[in-house]
């Protein structure tokens, strides 16, 4: 497999949207800002697909299909009350200021800030069970390495930090939006942002409740404009180099396209990512 193939499944993408938008006489503006909204390539034991009309990250109706996004692990460092620390239990989602759209600060007792290239986050979730209707009033909680690669809450040089991890509710769109930093690349893992959904936010306690836990893929353009070009992001070259997203463990088992946000920005001004998250709800 080539290791653009990011890049690839992404235009595919982009080309069947552009085209069902043309044969329904909308024409394509702000088609890119909605990512993962096709079925293309999924496989019928992990989504589920409705020809129905969804709503983008713009809000506007997209005549494509909506499919349900790959369960993925939440990884060893979810910081959702599932596992543990030498320190104890790990629970961000219990802290105090956790709900919030900026997550480059610590909350609580912590005060740190991670550092790295802008990136702002929006997921849209719509329904794959219900004419792919939006999801408002919906939980989301969404956590990523640092530029260096390391966890908060679990790697050594900041487990006394809980940056990079906030909760957001949908609004009457169906999104939430997170500023953040761009992640770096470690080493066996493709870029990516892990998130979990939830039915409300009371129910946001636990990694037990969710209803969803998937990742959202960075595409190759935007990360070839970071690492190894911008300080601080030095030791992502290496790993990027030596991944791809079909080679990656947890990407190259599903339908990545469901998975790889569309990213526009760039290194200097910061990065904008959206994805569209269908949930069987």
């Amino acid at each position: 497999m080539p290791a653009n193939l990011d890049a690839l499944l992404s235009s595919q993408a982009a080309r069947r949207r552009a085209l069902g938008l043309i044969a329904t006489g909308f024409a394509p503006l702000g088609l890119w800002s909605c990512g993962g909204g096709t079925d293309a390539g999924s496989d019928s034991s992990s989504s589920t697909t409705d020809t129905s009309s969804s709503t983008d990250s713009s809000g506007s109706t997209d005549s494509g299909t909506c499919s349900t996004i790959p369960s993925e692990t939440a990884g060893p460092y979810p910081g959702d009350g599932t596992n543990s620390t030498s320190r104890g239990v790990a629970n961000a989602l219990l802290l105090s200021g956790i709900v919030r759209s900026d997550i480059r600060s610590s909350v609580d007792t912590a005060s740190g800030t991670a550092e790295g290239v802008p990136l702002t986050v929006t997921l849209t979730l719509v329904n794959t069970g219900s004419s792919c209707a939006v999801l408002e009033g919906y939980a989301v909680y969404l956590w990523h390495a640092t530029r260096d690669g390391e966890y908060s809450m679990y790697s050594s040089a900041v487990a006394g930090e809980n940056f990079l991890r906030g909760v957001q509710v949908s609004d009457a769109k169906g999104q939430v939006t997170f500023t953040t930093v761009f992640p770096g690349c470690y080493s066996g893992r493709w870029p990516h942002i892990h998130f979990e959904v939830y039915p409300s936010l009371a129910s946001a306690t636990s990694g037990a409740n969710d209803v969803k836990t998937s990742q959202l893929a960075l595409p190759a353009t935007a990360c070839s404009q970071v690492y190894g070009v911008v300080a601080g992001y030095d030791a992502s070259a290496n790993n990027f180099a030596n991944i791809s997203l079909a080679s990656d463990n947890v990407f190259g088992n599903d339908s990545a396209v469901l998975q790889l946000a569309t990213v526009t920005g760039n290194a200097t001004d910061g990065f904008v990512a959206t994805l569209q998250v269908g949930v069987s709800a």
